[in-house]
């Protein structure tokens, strides 16, 4: 049997060869303590302080403004938690009904503190509606917290007009945005962001590191960190820095500079042939969340009639999921998509498809064929003609 080909990448991405050369060099030749006053701590530090500036240069703010963690959902919770714990009191959050866990799991948590955590219900087509937001936010409003792109069906907020809604009311935006950094245009000056989570691994970095962009100078954010020690990170999040880890998001970043462009232009064709193949070929087979704007690549879709579990176990050429691989083993219905407004016979049927950079037409052609075969065959159809 030939190798599953890799269609999951909104779970997590390969690391790129040259991620790994970078990570391999630090290793051997810069393994100081960057926070050792002699030569080979200097020499870490500058590995850090590179990284540093390759990640600020792909988000549009200073380097001083970038805080390295062990991945967007620590940066999520230092973000939420961190501006909560400095707050005299408990007031609004503002959020979508599509978060990720790594933002809904710390709002509950907060919630049970005495905030308020407005929930905005996302249309069917899972985009944020402004003026719901506008109404949403009063001036009791410490902090809006909605995703730039839902990491189970792939659609993209306007975090730009969420950003300059925000900035008019004068209330702190914090973003996760681990689906859409190094994916699509992102600058956190321009889109008046305040705090933006990422992980390396969602665009072909390594697993375990990520960051969390706070706004510096008049008018920043100011949070308490919540792992105290030798005040690393401005006193945000102590610990000794991963500097393997950090090179390798640096480079990541640096990569993303020059190629998510042209990324993204031949994977939104090479996901546009593939659903329109299997549209064409299956009837009863709908897209879950508007077809712009999304990822690039991204689909999630509905076939009538089967259920995604059953069509997993007849493609194991594909690597595929069903939905977020954070909650994808717990046997549930997706959240996300039930709060699209799909039955849970809708939901069990639904299938994500995440093309990534390393992937080929050829490849996109084979999972669209494989796909089609499969679903007739557990309708018990016959291919026409």
């Amino acid at each position: 049997m030939r190798t599953p080909v890799y269609l999951d990448h909104h779970a997590t991405t390969p690391v790129d060869p040259a991620v790994i050369e970078i990570m391999n060099t630090v290793l051997r030749e810069h393994f100081g303590n960057p926070g050792s006053a002699h030569a080979f701590g200097w020499a870490a530090a500058a590995v850090v302080d590179e990284a540093r500036g390759h990640l600020a240069e792909l988000l549009g703010c200073e380097p001083r403004e970038i805080v390295f963690t062990a991945g967007a959902t620590e940066a999520d919770n230092l973000a939420l938690k961190g501006l909560a714990n400095l707050h005299p009191r408990p007031g609004r959050i503002v959020t979508s009904n599509l978060e990720h866990d790594a933002v809904a799991r710390p709002l509950a948590d907060l919630a049970q503190r005495g905030w308020e955590v407005v929930e905005i219900s996302c249309g069917r087509d899972g985009l944020l509606c402004i003026d719901d937001l506008s109404v949403a936010v009063t001036p009791e409003t410490a902090l809006v917290s909605v995703l730039a792109a839902q990491n189970e069906i792939g659609t993209l907020q306007p975090w730009a007009e969420i950003g300059a809604l925000c900035r008019e009311r004068g209330v702190f935006f914090h973003t996760d945005a681990a689906q859409a950094v190094g994916r699509v245009p992102l600058d956190v000056r321009v889109d008046q962001i305040d705090l933006l989570s990422l992980s390396g691994h969602k665009f072909y970095g390594p697993k375990g590191i990520g960051a969390l962009y706070v706004r510096a100078g008049r008018g920043g954010v100011r949070l308490r960190g919540m792992i105290t020690g030798g005040g690393q990170e401005r006193n945000l999040r102590s610990g000794t820095l991963n500097v393997p880890g950090i090179a390798g998001l640096g480079e990541a970043a640096r990569l993303a500079l020059t190629r998510r462009d042209s990324d993204a232009i031949r994977l939104r064709e090479m996901g546009k042939a593939l659903l329109g193949y299997i549209v064409s070929n299956l009837s009863g087979t709908r897209l879950n969340g508007a077809s712009e704007p999304r990822l690039p690549g991204s689909l999630n879709l509905s076939f009538d009639g089967v259920d995604a579990a059953g069509l997993l176990r007849e493609l194991p050429v594909l690597a595929l999921s069903t939905g977020s691989a954070c909650s994808a083993g717990d046997g549930q219905p997706s959240r996300v998509l039930q709060a699209l407004g799909l039955s849970e016979r809708e939901s069990a049927s639904s299938l994500r498809i995440c093309l990534g950079r390393n992937n080929t037409d050829e490849e996109a052609v084979f999972a669209a064929e494989r796909i089609v075969e499969a679903v007739r065959k557990l309708r018990g159809e016959r291919e026409a003609g």
